[in-house]
């Protein structure tokens, strides 16, 4: 149950929480959520103002870590995924940094998927190692790789699920029970499907990581990220904002609020235009390979079919040929955006391998699965059949 939420929400569904939950109104009873653009409050008197900064009094004291909209946006997003408690941030990558600068400390030991986003990799390998934190990195499928590396002084499990680009999907309640053995914190990257679609907390995870830039937003308008969780657990995730600062704005907050109000449409909308394409991309003979977990035979589908209410929205495959052939496919598009970012209206189209996954050596992409010739869509919202046609200008220039 959460504790913020009034008594006509407890039990509430999905849509009314998006549309309800965290609301505070100000004694002018506003209807949609403000913005509370101010850096820092006003204390009736010196006492109060040390009380609020002992923590004492848990009012605001500074918009580096209190602020009422980012405090609504994290109240919010918290009732959907069915957490205790949220922690917002500047970005999905520091929501990331926040978790493990908090939860790790030097000689610590975390097992990571091969399959996640390439930036979140090179944190972990090139900027955690330099705190002395060791990293595994697994395949997300494989258990019995994931059981062989745990060690006295694993402390986390890092997955996402499906995963970036090849939507992998990964068994949540089994990699809860691996991580238990060992008294680790399973951590799920639920950006691809968030809780519209899929709920980790309730299939045995500690931690749900965020990009709110994403599917939260979208429409592609602004950059954040989130925490959700146990409250005992997330102290010390608000303490580490307090010091450190990688704080989401409250302007963002409330773009990310009205995100919120519309996520369940737009996730059933993104998910039925996908499984339409990767349909038809999938009975193409110039593709290859599409990878997508609502076809019947990729390999997770019987698994995302049980943990999750839909398959999402992201979609790779691979064309016949090299790089230049999948370039030559990417820019023959014409409606598609071509950029990195996903989850926005607007389909988005892309090459991993030299764009989200261009840092990886060519060892870490070839372990991942990011060929030269693979290609990614996050599907927006258009007409399908206006997809299609433009899908097919990239086949016909292969």
């Amino acid at each position: 149950m959460n504790d913020f939420l009034d008594e006509s929400l407890q039990g509430a569904g999905i849509d009314t929480l998006a549309v309800r939950a965290g609301q505070t109104r100000t004694a002018e009873g506003e209807h949609s959520e403000p913005i509370f653009t101010t850096s820092s409050y006003v204390f009736d008197s010196a006492e109060a103002a040390a009380a609020r900064f002992s923590g004492e009094d848990k009012g605001n004291v500074y918009s580096r870590y209190t602020n009422p909209t980012v405090r609504m946006f994290e109240q919010r997003l918290a009732a959907l995924e069915g957490g205790e408690a949220a922690v917002a941030t500047s970005s999905g990558m520091a929501a990331i940094l926040t978790t493990c600068m908090a939860l790790l400390a030097a000689g610590d030991h975390v097992i990571c998927s091969r399959s996640v986003f390439g930036t979140t990799t090179a944190f972990f390998t090139r900027y955690m190692a330099k705190f002395g934190v060791e990293t595994t990195f697994v395949s997300p499928t494989n258990y019995g790789e994931w059981q062989a590396a745990l060690q006295d002084n694993t402390k986390l499990l890092f997955v996402e699920t499906p995963s970036n680009p090849l939507c992998d999907v990964v068994d949540i309640s089994r990699l809860a029970e691996i991580a238990k053995t060992k008294g680790a914190l399973l951590a799920v990257d639920n950006c691809f499907c968030t809780p519209a679609l899929q709920k980790p907390l309730e299939l045995g995870a500690d931690i749900i990581i965020h990009s709110a830039t994403k599917y939260l937003d979208g429409q592609g308008r602004c950059v954040g990220g989130a925490i959700v969780g146990p409250q005992a657990l997330l102290e010390d995730l608000v303490i580490f904002l307090r010091t450190a600062g990688p704080t989401m704005s409250p302007f963002n907050a409330w773009v990310f609020l009205k995100g919120l109000e519309t996520l369940r449409l737009r996730m059933d909308a993104h998910s039925a235009n996908a499984l339409d394409l990767a349909q038809w991309l999938d009975q193409q003979p110039e593709i290859e390979q599409v990878f997508y977990a609502g076809l019947p035979t990729h390999p997770g589908h019987k698994l995302a079919a049980k943990q999750q209410r839909a398959f999402g929205g992201v979609l790779s495959f691979r064309v016949q040929g090299d790089k230049a052939a999948a370039w030559r496919f990417i820019d023959a598009t014409q409606i598609m955006s071509l950029t990195a970012n996903l989850g926005d209206t607007k389909t988005t189209i892309v090459h991993p391998g030299t764009t989200t996954h261009g840092r990886l050596s060519d060892e870490e992409k070839a372990v991942a699965g990011i060929t030269d010739n693979l290609v990614r869509i996050a599907v927006g919202l258009e007409d399908v059949i206006d997809l299609k046609n433009d899908l097919q200008r990239g086949i016909d220039a292969l």
